[in-house]
C-alpha cells in the first residue's frame, strides 16, 4: 500500500459491517461514558443492554484484576471452579438444572437450538427438528440464529433457507395452535421482550399460553432472554413477570456479563441429560476470567432488593415517556417495552432523532417499527431519568420528520 494512503481512513481495514458515529469514547463511569477531548455523555443503551452495573463497577473491576494475575485460560478440558460456582447460584436462583457456558448470546441460542433437537431425538422422535418462532425476533448472526431469526434482510446473500424453522406473525394465536400441533413441532422459541422487533412485550397471558400449548404437544419452551433477562425488566428473567411460569430452555448474555464477554444456556435436567461429551463444546465459554465477573454480576443483580430498585426507577422512566407522548402527540405514537428495555414508537424514522439526542450528550439506540429503544445501565437513578427525558423533550422539539 503507497505510504500517502495509509492514514486516509483509521478503519480501513475493519470489516465495513458497522456505521458508527466519529464519537470514540475511551473511558467510562456509572452511567456515563467520556470522549478523547473529555466530553461527557449520559449512556441510555449500555453497549445495547450489556452494561447492566454501568461502567467500571468497582466490584467487577476488582474482581477482573484479581484473576487476570492468576489465571486467563484452561480450556474445558479442565475443570474451572468459577464455572461451578456460578452453575450452583444460577441453578438455586432458577428453574434450571444444568448450564452450559458460551461467550455469546449467539452461541447460547446454537445451545439452545441444539439440545431442543437432542432431546426429542432422545426421546425416539428424531423427526421433531422444527423451531417455531415470530416475526420481530432476533436471535443472534450465526447461520443457524439467522434462520431462526427469520428476518429477510438478516437472510439475503447466506444461501438457501435451512430447514427446521416455522415462522409466524407476532400474535396469530391460530397459526402458532396451528405449527405447535404438527408432528414435526420441536419447540417454540420466543423473546419475552423484542428488541431488535420494536421493543414489543410479549403479554404475561400470552406467555402463560406458550407454556399450556407446549404442554399440551409435547414441545419445550426456550425464552430468548439475552436482551431482556439479567433484572432488565425489574425480574432477574422478563418471563417471571407470568405467574407460574418456566421455560425448559433460556438462552442469556449481554447482561450477564455486565460488559464481559460471556453468556449462558440454562436447561431442565431433562433437556441436559442427553447433551453428553461430544454433543457440544466451546473452548472458551466459563474461562476464569468470565466466571470471576459472572459471580459478582450474579450476586448483585439477582438480588431482591436491586432488583426492587429496578422496578422503582423504571417506573419513573415510564412516566417521564408518557410525558413525552403526551407533549408530542404528533411524533410520538406510543411508549413500548418493559422496565428498563423501552422505548417510544415514533410517527417516521427515529435514527436522525437519535442523532440528535447524541449531538446532545445522550446515547439511545433504534429498533425496527420506528422506535426510539432505551436500555440504560440497571444503575441508574432518578437524576440520570430526569437528564434523559430533558434531553429527549428537547430533540423532539427540534426534530423534523424525514
Amino acid at each position: 500500500m503507497p505510504e500517502d494512503n495509509i492514514h486516509e481512513d483509521p478503519r480501513q481495514h475493519i470489516l465495513p459491517v458497522y456505521r458508527p458515529p466519529e464519537e470514540v469514547f475511551v473511558e467510562g463511569q456509572g452511567a456515563y461514558l467520556f470522549t478523547e477531548d473529555g466530553r461527557r455523555y449520559l449512556d441510555f443503551i449500555a453497549g445495547i443492554a450489556v452494561t447492566a452495573l454501568g461502567h467500571a463497577h468497582p466490584a467487577m473491576v476488582e474482581a477482573l484484576r484479581d484473576q487476570a494475575g492468576k489465571l486467563w485460560h484452561t480450556s474445558n478440558m479442565f475443570r474451572v471452579k468459577g464455572q461451578e460456582d456460578l452453575a450452583d447460584k444460577i441453578c438455586r436462583d432458577t428453574f434450571a438444572d444444568r448450564v452450559f457456558f458460551t461467550n455469546s448470546g449467539t452461541e447460547a441460542v446454537e445451545c439452545a437450538l441444539k439440545s431442543a433437537r437432542k432431546y426429542h431425538w432422545s426421546k425416539g422422535a428424531p423427526e421433531r427438528i422444527d423451531i417455531i418462532t415470530f416475526t420481530g425476533a432476533f436471535h443472534g448472526r450465526s447461520i443457524g440464529a439467522i434462520n431462526a431469526g427469520g428476518n429477510p434482510k438478516y437472510l439475503e446473500g447466506f444461501g438457501p433457507k435451512l430447514p427446521g424453522f416455522v415462522h409466524l406473525e407476532w400474535g396469530d394465536h391460530d397459526a402458532l395452535k396451528a405449527a405447535a400441533a404438527e408432528p414435526t413441532a420441536a419447540a417454540i422459541f420466543v423473546e419475552v421482550v423484542q428488541g431488535e422487533g420494536g421493543v414489543r412485550a410479549m403479554p404475561e397471558a400470552c406467555i402463560k399460553g406458550l407454556r399450556d400449548l407446549c404442554d399440551a404437544h409435547g414441545l419445550l419452551l426456550i425464552f430468548d432472554e439475552v436482551q431482556c433477562g439479567m433484572g432488565r425488566t425489574g425480574k432477574l428473567w422478563g418471563y417471571q413477570w407470568a405467574e407460574g411460569v418456566e421455560p425448559d430452555i433460556l438462552c442469556a448474555a449481554k447482561g450477564i456479563g455486565g460488559g464481559f464477554p460471556f453468556g449462558a444456556c440454562l436447561m431442565t435436567e431433562a433437556v441436559g441429560a442427553p447433551m453428553q461429551p461430544g454433543s457440544h463444546g466451546s473452548t472458551y465459554g466459563g474461562n476464569p476470567l468470565a466466571m470471576a465477573v459472572g459471580n459478582v454480576v450474579w450476586d448483585i443483580i439477582s438480588d431482591e432488593a436491586f432488583l426492587a430498585n429496578v422496578r422503582r426507577v423504571s417506573g419513573v422512566l415510564q412516566q417521564g415517556l408518557k410525558s413525552l407522548a403526551d407533549t408530542h402527540p404528533d411524533k410520538v405514537e406510543a411508549v413500548t417495552g418493559k422496565g428498563l428495555l423501552t422505548g417510544i414508537k415514533l410517527k417516521a424514522d427515529p435514527k436522525n432523532l437519535q442523532g440528535i439526542c447524541r449531538d446532545n450528550n445522550l446515547l439511545v439506540g433504534v429498533a425496527g417499527a420506528n422506535v426510539l429503544r432505551l436500555a440504560p445501565p440497571l444503575v441508574i437513578e432518578e437524576a440520570h431519568v430526569r437528564e434523559a427525558v430533558g434531553v429527549m423533550d428537547a430533540a423532539l422539539s427540534a426534530w423534523v420528520p424525514a
